[in-house]
């Protein structure tokens, strides 16, 4: 019976090929409509601008923060 397994192998082999083909054309056309970034400025990252390292100051709303009964440490 190798006649219709070899077949079915000709065909997921097609398709899967398809599938690459469709695959490698979307991935050319995001590369191709992409938007080119500026290049970073040299210096302090602006996601991190402004993090101190270390613990951090306490604000008024940590200070007012109680820890609930059912949380609160053994």
């Amino acid at each position: 019976m190798p006649g219709p397994q070899s077949a079915k192998k000709r065909q997921r082999e097609a398709a899967r090929q398809g599938y690459a083909r469709d695959k490698a054309a979307k991935k050319e056309e995001r590369k191709a409509t992409k938007v080119p970034r500026a290049p970073g400025e040299e210096g302090e990252d602006p996601d991190l601008a402004g993090i101190v390292a270390g613990p951090q100051p306490k604000t008024e709303e940590d200070e007012d923060w109680v820890v609930p009964p059912a949380v609160a440490p053994r």
